[in-house]
């Protein structure tokens, strides 16, 4: 596989970010910190540790927490792996994902990806707030994808963290045996729709949009 150097965006008034493919199914794995504290979360480390880490040498943040969007293998199999290295805390998804989680390691093998189950330090729900390097982050709860799939946005610089809820020019599969499509419709209209075009996202795989132009051209959802 092609090494990737981790795509970092910089801004001195928000967080940091960048986005490290990882696995076969080249997840977007991202580190989001403060440029001055250097302090941020590990978000969807599916796999491929090794990389993760180099990533975050690299960019010299300094992890705090892991945050999973959801259960899924290319998400959070190497959740456990990663928290054993650097000694920090697993937060999220929503207890619904538990039989996901609980079920990484068979996962794996069916993928043939190196995979540890996951018990979370703290599950998260619709109501609470995310702290990410002193930043706020609403949780949205928003069902389909799998039943336990959470979304992130800091209001104050428009920015969300999306898992695999909402893609450029589409939405997250729902051809599971748990999947449901209608929910994740109805999340997706009734909870993201309603913020304004300007809001920008980074999601689970491939390039990131905004709810502008998701309102406008995705074909899923207009």
């Amino acid at each position: 596989m092609t090494e990737t150097k981790p795509e970092i965006t910089k801004n001195k008034k928000a967080l940091n970010a960048a986005i490290i493919p990882v696995t076969p199914f080249q997840q977007n794995c991202m580190l989001i910190w403060d440029d001055e504290t250097k302090e941020g979360a590990i978000v969807d480390p599916g796999g491929e540790v090794g990389k993760i880490l180099e990533a975050i040498n690299e960019t010299g943040m300094q992890p705090q927490k892991i945050v999973l969007t959801h259960g899924h293998i290319d998400h959070a199999g190497g959740a456990d792996h990663l928290r054993d290295e650097l000694k920090v805390k697993i937060e999220g998804p929503h207890l619904a994902d538990k039989f996901l989680l609980d079920g990484l390691e068979e996962q794996g093998r069916e993928y043939g990806l190196e995979a540890r189950n996951v018990s979370p330090d703290t599950w998260l729900e619709e109501g609470q707030k995310l702290e990410i390097a002193g930043k706020q982050f609403e949780i949205l709860h928003c069902p389909g994808h799998s039943p336990g799939s959470l979304v992130y946005i800091d209001h104050g610089q428009k920015f969300i963290i999306m898992g695999d809820v909402l893609f450029q020019g589409s939405i997250g599969r729902t051809d599971f045996p748990y999947g449901d499509h209608d929910a994740l419709i109805n999340a997706i209209k009734t909870k993201l729709l309603t913020l304004d075009d300007g809001y920008g996202f980074i999601c689970g795989h491939g390039p990131g949009s905004t709810i502008g132009m998701e309102r406008v051209t995705n074909p899923f959802i207009k």
